[in-house]
């Protein structure tokens, strides 16, 4: 099934941001099939995606876990120079010395959404949503393998 990156969509080339609502239409465009993958969490979008979608799963890793992460894959890819959507390219000076930081975009958000994803599920719109909450590595692992043998 098609998967769909938000960040292709909400970042155009030289990391340019896409205005709220163009993006928006963007979503509603690529999520028209029967069957797809979203990749991605915005809030501003959230109406769109989660009235489409049938599973939601929400990866609430610890922030150590969050913050870990980050700091490998942004290494990865400031390092290696690594072409992401639209031929950007992250640079390491933007994450650790910029008020862009993912890291502090990262601090400023994680508790903000612990509690913002469970009372917006709690809104009867979004009751046919399957909640898969993987709390750890481990929860997500065993999750997957569950996949896998499904499908065996």
């Amino acid at each position: 099934m098609p998967h769909i990156e938000f960040d292709a969509l909400r970042h155009g080339p030289n990391w340019t941001e896409t205005p709220d609502d163009e993006f928006r239409e963007r979503l509603r465009m690529e999520l028209q099939g029967s069957r797809w993958v979203g990749d991605g969490n915005y809030s501003i979008a959230r109406d769109i995606v989660w009235s489409k979608a049938t599973m939601l799963v929400w990866l609430d890793y610890p922030i150590q876990v969050v913050l870990w992460r980050l700091l490998w894959r942004t290494l990865r890819r400031g390092i290696l120079r690594e072409q992401l959507w639209h031929g950007n390219r992250e640079k390491l000076r933007w994450h650790f010395l910029s008020r862009q930081s993912l890291f502090l975009w990262a601090l400023r958000t994680h508790w903000r959404r612990r509690r913002t994803i469970p009372a917006a599920l709690a809104d009867p719109e979004y009751v046919h949503l399957n909640l898969v909450h993987l709390d750890s590595t481990r929860a997500a692992r065993e999750w997957l393998l569950t996949l896998t043998q499904d499908n065996e």
